[in-house]
């Protein structure tokens, strides 16, 4: 059975790359648009690894997600990779360094898709 990824982030362009990129490994790829169709669909989709972007209807919307998840027993285990491109953003001074994230790994867009799919299959194995 192929292992289910779900990709939140508000940038279409991002979700649709990411489509091309995952799916002819095999991957099943669904999408959220924020961090609240993000959870919603965690629940509902219940997928093996989350792909999430940080902002989006607003600046810390994903890290507000990979914090709700945490706080959900039943979401905790699935593994999360935030790919953003804040560190090239006015808001990166907002990002918190001195805070623990409940994230499993971080890549800075653009991702080079090898990198992308190395990253995905160590998480995956974990």
């Amino acid at each position: 059975m192929s292992k289910k990824i779900l990709v939140v982030d508000d940038d279409p362009d991002f979700v649709e790359a990411m489509r091309l990129t995952l799916e002819p490994h095999g991957y099943q790829v669904i999408s959220a648009a924020s961090g609240d169709e993000g959870l919603a669909k965690v629940k509902s989709e219940r997928p093996d690894l989350v792909i999430l972007d940080v902002i989006m209807s607003s600046v810390l919307d994903g890290l507000q997600m990979s914090q709700r998840m945490q706080e959900n027993p039943e979401h905790k285990r699935i593994p999360i990779l935030m790919v953003t491109s804040i560190a090239n953003t006015d808001y990166a001074a907002l990002f918190p360094t001195d805070e623990y994230i409940s994230i499993d790994g971080f890549l800075s867009k653009p991702v080079p898709p090898d990198v992308l799919l190395k990253r995905i299959s160590e998480l995956l194995q974990r």
